[in-house]
């Protein structure tokens, strides 16, 4: 001990420091890893937790859910599904946690086509939640080389999700 404090046994600061830079330069959505909104229980959040939740997503992309783009809240015009607990971490998903530019989901569909295993039950939602997102700003595009550039990534999800759940 230094100055006469005990030092509590645990990672020292550098491999703290080692271990987020792990987390988030490996990580298919390193910024799922960050905290969010003030709140601990956010960092990593996931939404599909049950069969339950999974019928809420279905109805919530059924009333319309709209994952807007950059610095704009999620829509859900339900407002009786939109005011659910549960759906809150929908939106710190949304909004917080995929990517949102082009080059951003590019950069996670390189990733994923690096990947030899399964992925894990939170990249897979993500994942899927990134091809619905891609969809509907693809539906909002009139520039046709944006279109097309946004259609092979929006194919590419697809086969990512598709070779997913082909099992090997």
């Amino acid at each position: 001990s230094r100055c006469g404090v005990v030092e509590e046994p645990g990672p020292s600061s550098d491999e703290t420091q080692c271990f987020l830079w792990c987390l988030i330069n490996i990580s298919l959505y390193p910024s799922a890893f960050l905290i969010k909104r003030g709140a601990y229980s956010l960092i990593n959040p996931t939404f599909l937790h049950s069969e339950e939740d999974a019928k809420l997503l279905f109805e919530v992309l059924l009333a319309g859910m709209q994952i807007q783009g950059e610095e704009r809240p999620l829509l859900i015009p339900d407002e009786e599904l939109a005011s659910l607990r549960s759906v809150k971490t929908l939106e710190v998903i949304c909004e917080d946690v995929l990517p949102k530019k082009l080059s951003d989901i590019r950069r996670l569909m390189a990733k994923l086509a690096q990947r030899r295993r399964p992925l894990g039950w939170q990249d897979f939602e993500r994942t899927v939640l990134t091809l619905v997102y891609s969809s509907q700003i693809l539906g909002q595009i009139s520039n046709q080389h944006q279109k097309e550039l946004w259609m092979e990534t929006l194919v590419q999800l697809v086969r990512a999700v598709q070779r997913d759940l082909t099992p090997s």
